[in-house]
């Protein structure tokens, strides 16, 4: 069965443990910070940092309220980046989520375009100017091997839940039922965040309100383009790549052609 995240933004409280797990982990080094006017640290995702927490502060009812989100790859079921990865790089595993073998990437960049949440980063090289890409890979060295994701092993209040994507979603109806009714601080309007332009995702989220633009959230991502890309440019580039092959080996016979009629005569 596929293997899912649930991130619940209600319990989240903005420690960041899942973040500097993440790090830890996949052995990424700090980031070189500065203060920008806000909480949030550092200020994007980058090369070296694929999980990073947001801090949203509004107002309700008169009081300021603060608000956490974790945010990484979502892994789309139906990933936009890896329709259009022209090597395979990025690819999905047969436990559900999005998987990338580093190795493979030509640093085309074209996950970092067609990506509806703006999550791979591609990094820096001395001579190129841009690399690799880089993103959450959902712990693809864990997760086949029977071990929980980091960041979900290391989240203090259990915001990160980790298991089969199907019995998440289950567990989100339930905790939506009590967040709307039973709960001490009711949350009225909860959602699930599990958006069905991209097939669902697998890492999901259940926010406090049904608020999208208030967390970074885009209303109804796509992978509409990357289904052109897919099924109407890349081939044509094909197409076009193997007429110049064919015409550049034509050109050779016939220019040999040619010289072999001028050795006769």
């Amino acid at each position: 069965m596929a293997k899912g995240m649930l991130i619940d933004v209600t319990k989240c409280m903005g420690c960041r443990g899942c973040q500097v797990a993440c790090k830890e982990w996949n052995d990424l080094p700090a980031e070189t910070t500065a203060c920008f006017g806000c909480y949030d640290n550092p200020k994007d995702l980058s090369p070296i940092t694929w999980n990073r927490v947001e801090f949203y502060e509004y107002e309700q009812d008169g009081q300021v309220n603060w608000v956490f989100r974790p945010v990484r790859c979502m892994h789309c079921l139906d990933a936009p980046c890896v329709k259009v990865c022209p090597t395979g790089a990025l690819y999905k595993h047969e436990m559900g989520f999005t998987a990338y073998d580093e190795s493979l990437c030509n640093g085309c960049g074209y996950c970092t375009q067609f990506c509806p949440f703006d999550i791979p980063r591609l990094k820096e090289t001395t001579f190129l100017g841009k690399g690799k890409s880089s993103k959450c890979t959902f712990c693809q060295d864990r997760v086949p091997a029977g071990q929980v994701p980091a960041c979900a092993k290391t989240c203090p209040p259990g915001a990160i839940q980790f298991g089969e994507r199907e019995v998440l979603l289950e567990k989100a109806e339930a905790r939506l039922a009590y967040l709307r009714n039973g709960a001490p601080r009711p949350f009225p309007e909860a959602v699930l965040y599990n958006p069905s332009g991209v097939g669902g995702t697998a890492m999901m989220y259940i926010l406090p309100e049904n608020n999208l633009g208030r967390f970074n959230l885009p209303e109804a991502p796509s992978g509409a383009l990357a289904n052109v890309w897919q099924k109407i440019v890349q081939p044509l580039g094909g197409v076009a790549l193997g007429a110049t092959v064919l015409g550049v080996i034509a050109a050779f016979f016939i220019t040999r052609r040619n010289i072999r009629m001028e050795e006769v005569k």
